[in-house]
């Protein structure tokens, strides 16, 4: 479809067989074509390779990406590595993606920082904010939103509101309300605040298609939650 993809990771896929990224109104228009096609196999939109039969079989042609130095594929695993609470592992994987320019491992770093997860707490925030600003100038909103955290701890109100005026404009829901907060307390203006307001709308309807609220409403309609739906393994025929 050609839009900006939303924010939340949950409402796009990742293909496993080229890391490209795909959002779930687009990748349920593709399993109904193929579903509807009956000779279509179903296939990558993208590369065609065909759907993994398994998930073993998905890790497999992942690692394949991992061999060949793909950013994506390994911030992927660091994710599952994370999750299965292997934090030395998610740290090396991320550690090598940040390396390739990945914003979303530098971020995921930055949080292992912050927390001392498989590392050592950074008390002084200076890997935190390192790998923050990384991801913050590489687009990523939750890092933008972070700086703003820190350069609030640090007294610094008037820096931290940029960082969330810019978040916010990437349509970062958690950097508006924070700034609402502002505005009551008396520390954003409103012309500021009714600008950051417009830009949020904006960049969220930027993502909004006839297919992505089709598929949000098949997923209610048919688990009752979003939440529910991921615990069944996200998005199938």
């Amino acid at each position: 479809c050609f839009l900006p993809l939303p924010i939340d990771h949950t409402k796009s896929n990742m293909m496993h067989c080229c890391s490209k990224a795909i959002c779930n109104g687009c990748d349920r228009a593709n399993q109904m074509r193929e579903f509807e096609g009956r000779s279509v196999e179903d296939s990558c939109p993208f590369c065609r390779h065909p759907a993994p039969k398994s998930q073993e079989e998905a890790d497999r042609i992942q690692m394949k990406r991992i061999e060949v130095n793909d950013p994506v594929a390994m911030c992927h695993m660091g994710g599952k590595r994370c999750d299965e609470g292997d934090y030395d592992g998610a740290f090396e994987y991320w550690t090598k993606a940040a390396g390739l320019g990945n914003i979303d491992s530098h971020y995921q770093l930055s949080v292992m920082y912050r927390d001392g997860l498989g590392v050592e707490k950074d008390k002084n925030k200076k890997r935190e904010v390192y790998h923050l600003e990384q991801a913050a100038i590489g687009g990523f909103p939750d890092a933008r939103y972070n700086l703003g955290i820190v350069e609030e701890e640090h007294g610094r109100m008037d820096r931290a509101v940029k960082h969330w005026i810019i978040a916010a404009n990437q349509g970062h829901d958690h950097s508006l309300r924070t700034l609402k907060d502002c505005y009551r307390e008396g520390s954003v203006k409103k012309e500021d605040f009714a600008t950051a307001l417009r830009a949020h709308q904006a960049a969220v309807d930027a993502t909004k298609s006839p297919q992505r609220e089709a598929i949000e409403e098949f997923i209610c309609k048919k688990w009752g939650s979003r939440q529910a739906f991921f615990r069944r393994g996200g998005l199938k025929c």
